[in-house]
């Protein structure tokens, strides 16, 4: 069930932005604050010890920094996704023209990065309760820039559905396919790099002019208090 948890919130950020329609940006800003929050006290207190003790493991008391260099290459990595992707992975999508076609790079590079999200959810199913909550303000504000673009409906329920799988696709290949296991600690070292910089992005542009305010600061200490729980 945890598996398709990222796959019933993008749907329902889907459902939400089409019949609620909700208009006001500051509640979707602290939304994103409180995912961003939560998403990356996940990454720092689960997956981050986990893969330097497997490295340690791996490699005894012998110094190595490869987890280092895997978790730069997936902040990299991410950067150059955000290229074509204009950074709508944090919800920073704006623009008032047209689209009349599928906005391939768009879909693209989210596609990438939602697959490489559900990489590490088969051993971390707290992992999937974080995507969940990050990837619900995502689909709203997706879904609201695309109605607001007069993209056929056909084609946002398209891209939607397919955004919604990516990260439950990622889990089942990493399932089933055995030789990923070889290289588990490093492929979630590139994921953790992007976690970090797609959530540390999103705390510091959630708000006007990158000022913290009461709001925003609670909803990000209540992110984090309650990935301590999780």
């Amino acid at each position: 069930m945890n598996y398709l948890l990222p796959l019933f919130s993008v749907l329902l950020g889907y459902g939400i932005a089409l019949f609620i329609k909700p208009e006001k940006k500051q509640h979707l800003k602290l939304l994103l604050a409180f995912s961003g929050a939560f998403l990356l006290s996940i990454t720092v207190m689960h997956l981050l010890p986990e893969v330097y003790e497997a490295d340690h493991l791996k490699h005894g008391a012998d110094h190595s920094n490869s987890i280092g260099i895997f978790i730069m290459v997936g902040i990299l990595f991410q950067i150059i996704l955000e290229f074509f992707s204009k950074g709508a992975e944090h919800g920073h999508v704006h623009g008032h023209e047209e689209i009349s076609t599928m906005p391939w790079l768009l879909f693209i590079s989210l596609c990438i990065h939602a697959f490489l999200e559900g990489f590490p959810v088969s051993h971390h199913k707290d992992l999937a309760v974080g995507i969940a909550i990050h990837h619900l303000p995502i689909a709203i504000i997706l879904t609201s820039f695309f109605v607001n673009a007069k993209l056929s409906k056909s084609i946002i329920f398209l891209f939607m559905v397919a955004f919604a799988v990516m990260t439950p696709l990622g889990t089942i290949v990493s399932d089933y396919l055995p030789v990923l296991n070889d290289y588990y600690t490093q492929i979630t070292a590139v994921v953790i790099g992007i976690l970090f910089h797609i959530s540390s992005t999103i705390i510091f542009e959630t708000s006007e002019g990158h000022k913290f305010n009461i709001a925003k600061v609670s909803m990000i200490i209540l992110g984090i208090v309650l990935a301590c729980f999780v």
